[in-house]
């Protein structure tokens, strides 16, 4: 039987793309956030696919909520070792305008994943993004989230596909990506994907 998946956005995205859960990035943050995420995975099954902030804004929730019977997730260029950008951009003033609440969480991360739904990352590794104005990047990046950023001990599966950090939600591969990691717990090779 097919389940329902939740789609979460990132940071300054809301509205923007077809999610089912929505909340204030900047202005409310995790601390809002993640206790209404739990509630609405309480009352239904569901697969989160989430962009940025929002995988871990997802696993924030996963952590605080075990319980929860979520199988699967897929995370979209989630900083979830935590972000540069975000904390090269905690050094300037207006930092606290920009990322909000949201900005413990960002320059945080997580140490590790041992949660039981399976994770699946996807980063990309075009560099188009203004992240690269505030964080320093010694290797592969979609602009905004270095791909080191987004390996985390414990996740199922991690594919780096081309795509910047906003291309990933408009990414045919990515598409096919998550759909397959929802599917069968793991990505395509990358070059099967076509």
């Amino acid at each position: 039987m097919p389940r329902r998946v939740v789609l979460l956005h990132g940071l300054w995205m809301p509205g923007l793309a077809p999610e089912v859960f929505s909340y204030a990035s900047v202005a409310d943050g995790p601390d809002n956030a993640v206790p209404r995420l739990v509630e609405l995975l309480r009352r239904e099954d569901a697969d989160i696919v989430a962009h940025s902030l929002g995988g871990l804004i997802a696993l924030q929730a996963l952590c605080d909520a075990p319980e929860l019977l979520v199988r699967r997730v897929v995370c979209l260029g989630s900083p979830l070792r935590g972000s540069g950008a975000a904390a090269g951009l905690m050094r300037f003033p207006l930092s606290t305008l920009m990322l909000g609440r949201s900005a413990g969480l960002l320059r945080q991360g997580f140490a590790c994943w041992q949660g039981r739904a399976e994770v699946g990352v996807i980063a990309g590794h075009v560099p188009h993004g203004l992240g690269a104005l505030f964080g320093h990047f010694d290797a592969d990046h979609d602009g905004t989230v270095a791909v080191a950023e987004t390996r985390l001990e414990g996740v199922t599966d991690h594919v780096v596909i081309a795509a910047s950090h906003s291309g990933l939600l408009f990414s045919a591969e990515a598409a096919a990506q998550a759909a397959a990691f929802l599917r069968d717990g793991r990505f395509m090779p990358v070059d099967a994907v076509g």
